[in-house]
């Protein structure tokens, strides 16, 4: 046992910020964790707050690392997407850790509080909507919820104006040499895409010799991974939400559960799940 307290200033650590930039100063600690405000007085309602700004800020990473991929495949350099595609895979590992302190919430306090929630809803979630429209799963008809923003829709109307991750995959295959039938001439990229024959036999040439199209072969794990922990998530939001509330239409008016259970269809890279059993 020392004979006095550890000073840090005697190993040269900066002490006084009265006229330097702190910790604090430099994530603008102040307005981060002055912006949860629970409306009730029930005790996990903080918890619920922030749960969902923390996952909101950890999809506005994933937003910026697939808007960087899709620029780096676009300009026939594929290799940076790959760790940044990486990180979003693990950005939605820590989105279904998330889940895990949430179901420590029973049913019986979240109805403490789910009436002062109104009609607000993460189906509102205009960033969760931008990860969907940038990977690929395109509904033009989820623009409705953000109609009374317009320079939201605006922002995701920019993004259904361009290729998706998916389309930028695909369009790389065709600069490669593959023919990828009908998506090698789209030129709507609102809507969402239907299964390709050809884009399935391109990715199975790919998987057949991964050393002949190593990058092609690397990207397309990349995306398989992202979607893996996408799915995961997507599960784990109905399981809590079926824990939590049963079968309770949401707060956002949709069906709760089972509208949550329709979206675990979805498919973001389809031909690069039916590849596997073709193989």
């Amino acid at each position: 046992m020392t004979s006095k307290p550890y000073n840090p200033a005697e190993d040269g650590a900066e002490m006084s910020f009265r006229e330097k930039m702190s910790y604090a100063d430099y994530l603008s600690l102040d307005r981060v964790l002055d912006a949860q405000n629970p409306i009730s007085q029930a005790h996990d309602e903080l918890l619920f707050i922030i749960q969902h700004q923390t996952s909101e800020l950890w999809m506005k990473l994933a937003i910026h690392e697939i808007g960087s991929a899709i620029e780096a495949i676009r300009r026939d350099d594929p290799q940076p997407a790959f760790k940044m595609l990486s990180r979003v895979a693990r950005i939605f590992e820590q989105l279904n850790n998330a889940w895990d302190v949430l179901r420590t919430m029973t049913p019986s306090e979240y109805t403490e509080f789910r009436a002062s929630l109104g009609q607000s809803s993460g189906f509102q979630s205009y960033q969760y909507r931008a990860i969907e429209f940038l990977a690929g799963n395109r509904n033009p008809a989820m623009l409705k919820p953000h109609s009374h923003r317009p320079e939201i829709v605006t922002m995701l109307e920019d993004i259904l104006a361009r290729p998706s991750l998916y389309d930028e995959a695909l369009l790389l295959l065709a600069r490669r040499g593959f023919d990828i039938g009908e998506d090698g001439a789209r030129t709507d990229w609102r809507e969402m895409r239907g299964e390709n024959p050809k884009v399935l036999d391109a990715w199975k040439a790919v998987y057949e010799a991964p050393g002949k199209y190593w990058e092609l072969y690397e990207l397309a794990e990349k995306l398989v991974d992202f979607e893996d922990y996408f799915r995961r998530w997507r599960f784990n939001h109905v399981t809590t939400v079926e824990r939590v509330i049963g079968f309770k239409r949401g707060t956002g008016g949709t069906s709760g559960t089972q509208y949550l259970k329709k979206m675990l269809d979805v498919e973001l890279f389809p031909e690069l799940w039916r590849v596997r059993t073709v193989l």
